[in-house]
């Protein structure tokens, strides 16, 4: 089986659909699929709901479908710095589940391992508890929380093998694994392609099981999100 694609266009080509549930990888703009997030948006389709840590920022990564109008709602730990965001939220234009972090990894990591959902004390007398199951275990009050299974799972690592076997790079991995474990489908963009046979097994993040579709980015952006540079003394 083929799962490399010629683009990220077409790699998303057949499966996605308006109205989905997707699931992108990253953090800030860390790790973030930038070729399969452009290929979403030149695809067009529109009234998504989009499961990620956060929405990037304006004018870049998931910034740019907030732009283009096409998520009708954002499953999201922070949105601090997205104006863009802010304003389609508060003007309701954009819904939100605002989700804690660690309950949204293990709300992906859930859906990977088939888990349907589970008790969590996080968010126990907050806005997040509201209309959600609860109970006493122990002494102390717990909500339920249900795991997340996109539709389809937009993930970057760093190397993928044929089979998709994958290596991600340091603070990149951080969602990725979980989204990539969670999809119905999932696509992974990549700097590097090596033949089956190159990684050592115990170096390998993520076995290709969970892969169906692997694109080649080999020169991302990778913009940073802030930059602070402090002056050299003596300069």
């Amino acid at each position: 089986m083929n799962k490399i694609y010629p683009s990220a266009a077409a790699a998303l080509r057949g499966i996605v659909r308006d109205s989905q549930l997707l699931a992108v990888g990253g953090f800030g703009l860390c790790g973030i699929p930038e070729a399969l997030i452009d290929a979403l948006r030149d695809s067009g389709k529109k009234d998504l709901t989009v499961i990620s840590n956060n929405a990037g920022v304006d004018g870049f990564g998931l910034g740019k479908l907030l732009e283009s109008r096409q998520i009708k709602k954002m499953i999201s730990s922070y949105v601090g710095e997205n104006k863009e965001f802010e304003r389609q939220f508060l003007a309701g234009e954009l819904e939100l589940e605002f989700t804690p972090q660690g309950t949204l990894a293990e709300k992906l990591r859930a859906g990977g391992a088939g888990i349907p959902a589970f008790y969590v004390r996080t968010g126990v007398g907050t806005l997040v508890a509201q209309g959600k199951e609860s109970r006493v275990f122990d002494g102390h009050a717990y909500i339920l929380e249900h795991a997340l299974v996109p539709d389809v799972s937009l993930v970057k690592a760093y190397k993928a093998d044929r089979s998709g076997n994958l290596i991600f790079r340091r603070t990149a991995r951080n969602f990725n694994p979980a989204v990539a474990m969670a999809g119905k489908i999932t696509v992974v963009e990549v700097e590097e392609i090596v033949e089956n046979g190159t990684f050592d097994p115990d170096a390998v993040h993520l076995p290709g099981i969970y892969v169906n579709r692997i694109v080649l980015n080999a020169t991302p952006e990778k913009r940073i999100e802030k930059r602070t540079l402090s002056e050299k003394k003596g300069a």
